[in-house]
């Protein structure tokens, strides 16, 4: 499996009153991760939208192990794991040297410019194989 990889450092305004990363932010940092994975596979997220397609998150699960901190650089890994009809799961991990901090994904449902679901379309498929 390739996953896409990233960095990241750790900026004050991410953290909470202990110093660490507020949890709500991993969300966020999932979202980087697969913009940039997309982006990357050749699919900016601009492209999909000019194209009339759109992918609200309708799952997101975050699996805490450790505490990331201020001023730490993360490492961001994410890879599509599947995509079933309209559905498409993306898995997300966030590390710091050699630890795994977070792990989830997001489950994305492709919806077409009228908000109605599609079926996932085949440049999609194809940008996410790149990263699988």
């Amino acid at each position: 499996m390739a996953a896409h990889e990233m960095t990241y450092r750790v900026p004050y305004a991410d953290t909470d009153q202990m110093g660490v990363v507020y949890y709500a932010n991993y969300l966020t940092y999932f979202e980087r991760s697969r913009t940039e994975m997309l982006r990357d596979a050749g699919l900016p997220y601009s492209e999909l939208e000019k194209r009339g397609y759109f992918l609200p998150v309708t799952e997101a699960v975050c699996r805490y192990r450790a505490p990331a901190a201020y001023d730490q650089l993360l490492t961001f890994r994410s890879y599509f794991k599947e995509a079933r009809g309209v559905r498409v799961t993306i898995v997300s991990e966030v590390w710091h040297k050699d630890k795994l901090l977070v792990e989830g994904y997001v489950t994305l449902a492709c919806i077409g410019h009228d908000k109605k679901p599609v079926r996932a379309p085949d440049f999609l498929l194809e940008a996410c194989r790149v990263y699988r």
